[in-house]
């Protein structure tokens, strides 16, 4: 226990002392933990003298890390995700692999030394890249979605990856070991899809009516914790795990107070990761071999960028994007160790060669951070808008915001301004962003779903919400992160048909007009007095319409999750409306 304080009392003493310093010189806080690992660890000063154990505890930051990405990812949205997960990310780590393992073969290696290198190589860190999109607010971006996807096979890979392995050392034999490890993990996985679709929500539920917050938070770690050894002990990865724990549970009404109670743990655990990393280098083989160790490093990340930059243009993406996709994923990964360590306990790597491949991986993970800053402040050139990190929003004392600045916002905002109101306007596509700017107009590029962009534009302070967006699904987004988490402000909504009206109306919002129901309702007025109807006549029908269809849409919001009934009474609500319309005209004929 008391050497577990003074290990503790370590890291804290160094991380204080490290990242404000290097965050004071702009070099960021992944370069503060590494550098403070090498210093601790047994390289340098040697007060950690096992980095091993270290490293392996630590791993949870990422683990916290993915689940906290998944809890961004509604199943729908993941599932849209497919094609660049399937298609760009099996692309990356086939091509990446097969070249540097022809490299290998062409530099001598054995051909199990080449592949497991090649391939090793092949996988970028999910915490080095996801950690650094957070900081620089571009996870939403499309090199940020491109480099999750790509990220989340790797993750996939790993099992295959290392149950190919047994190829290697047991020649043939290894084929019924694979496909066994395959059959578990896939029965892995599907079980956490079934409890987690079916039976966390409702635990979630009962221990959320005990009100106590320390057992709400002991929930939220067992979850995370639980798929995640649940995944690893099927050889798959436990990031993997928890990361589709948060998916399933992304569309829960515990989503926010999740991402509240589990935040702490992922910035101290992932700091611990960067610190355990810095700790593993081996000084002894980087000064006995320090220009393999060096063009190694420089080498593969060269290659490794130029191929991912091909492979983002192979798959359409911006040459912006794809060159800042190609910065953010060059360096190995902490999977990497995994693969090399596995190849080192069968026999297939000597431990001269891992050392090699791991000092290379840790060169690479250092050398990411100045690679992207020198990327976003050098090579930029804004050509592709939608790449730029949200506006940082100066209108904290505002009375209204609106989201969204389509023609809808649009017009709210003019007839505003007449009447000198104050408001701050968000709008999520850069693009609108820049062509309202050249008309004058004061709006800031921001997703007013995320609670820290409400928070940044006022929302605290603020009395009223203009929900404008475009999106049925990111408005139902906004609205929910408003309800949730500034339920003082009044909600005043723009749907763009009856089921966005029915979405919102589940979320408690009362304000709410559908876009083009006045609109029709109007050119159908002008139509009837164009055929002579009289002007007291259609008032009164379209008064009698506007009743009878709002009535409608709150039954219908009361049968929403039983389709069968749903289509029973609209049917039978229709026929009512044309009888009474019907009978009406009878009465003023007579």
């Amino acid at each position: 226990m008391e050497s577990l304080l003074v290990d503790l009392l370590i890291f804290t003493s160094v991380s204080v002392v490290l990242v404000p310093l290097f965050k004071w010189l702009k070099l960021g806080a992944i370069l503060a933990y590494l550098t403070a690992g090498l210093l601790i660890g047994p390289g340098v000063i040697g007060w950690i003298k096992d980095p091993e154990v270290i490293l392996h505890f630590s791993e949870l930051g990422v683990v916290f890390l993915l689940f906290l990405i998944g809890l961004e990812l509604a199943p729908s949205r993941l599932w849209k995700m497919r094609g660049a997960i399937f298609g760009m990310g099996l692309l990356q780590v086939t091509l990446t692999g097969l070249v540097f393992a022809g490299v290998g073969l062409f530099f001598g290696l054995s051909p199990a030394v080449a592949y497991i290198a090649g391939f090793g190589l092949a996988l970028s860190s999910t915490a080095f890249a996801m950690q650094i999109l957070e900081e620089k607010r571009q996870l939403k971006t499309t090199h940020g979605q491109s480099s999750f996807a790509i990220l989340m096979f790797q993750d996939i890979a790993v099992v295959p990856l290392l149950a190919s392995l047994a190829f290697f050392s047991s020649g043939a034999s290894g084929t019924s070991v694979t496909w066994t490890k395959m059959l578990y993990a896939l029965a892995a996985v599907l079980g956490v899809v079934f409890v987690g679709r079916f039976l966390v929500r409702r635990l979630f539920r009962w221990v959320a009516e005990t009100e106590i917050q320390e057992v709400f938070t002991a929930m939220s770690l067992l979850i995370v914790v639980g798929t995640g050894l649940l995944l690893q002990s099927v050889g798959l990865s436990m990031g993997l795990g928890a990361f589709l724990a948060g998916v399933l549970l992304a569309d829960s009404e515990y989503r926010h107070e999740l991402e509240t109670n589990l935040l702490p743990f992922k910035g101290l655990l992932l700091g611990l990761f960067f610190i355990a990393v810095g700790m593993s280098l081996d000084l002894e083989i980087l000064k006995s071999k320090p220009f393999l160790i060096l063009g190694l490093g420089l080498g593969f990340m060269t290659v490794k960028m130029i191929l991912l930059f091909v492979i983002g243009k192979l798959f359409k993406l911006p040459s912006e994007s794809a060159r800042n996709m190609a910065f953010t994923l060059p360096q190995g990964g902490e999977f990497a160790f995994v693969l090399f360590s596995t190849a080192f306990a069968q026999g297939l790597l000597s431990a001269e060669v891992q050392s090699i491949l791991n000092a290379s991986v840790i060169l690479s993970m250092a050398l990411t951070p100045f690679l992207f800053s020198l990327n976003q402040n050098y090579f930029r050139s804004f050509s592709e808008i939608s790449e730029r990190p949200f506006d940082e929003i100066d209108d904290g004392d505002t009375e209204i915001i609106v989201a969204g600045y389509g023609r809808f916002g649009q017009i709210v905002t003019r007839f505003l301004k007449a009447q000198e109101v104050s408001f701050t306007i968000l709008e999520h596509s850069a693009a609108q962003v820049d062509v309202a700017r050249k008309f004058g107009s004061k709006i800031f590029y921001g997703d007013a779903s995320r609670f820290e962009v409400l928070e940044r534009a006022g929302a605290k302070a603020a009395k009223y919400f203009v929900l404008a967006i475009d999106d049925p699904e990111k408005s139902v987004q906004a609205a929910r992160v408003v309800v949730e988490k500034f339920p003082h402000l009044k909600i005043f909504a723009r749907a763009r048909n009856r089921q966005h009206a029915i979405d919102l109306m589940e979320l408690g919002v009362t304000h709410i007009h559908r876009e083009t129901f006045l609109t029709s309702l109007e050119v159908a007025k002008e139509l009837m007095l164009h055929r002579g109807a009289s002007e007291l006549q259609v008032q009164n029908q379209l008064k009698r319409f506007r009743t009878h269809d709002d009535e409608v849409l709150k039954k219908q919001f009361d049968l929403r999750g039983d389709e069968t009934k749903m289509i029973s009474f609209t049917t039978q609500a229709n026929k009512e409306l044309e009888d009474l319309l019907k009978e009406d005209r009878r009465k003023e004929l007579t």
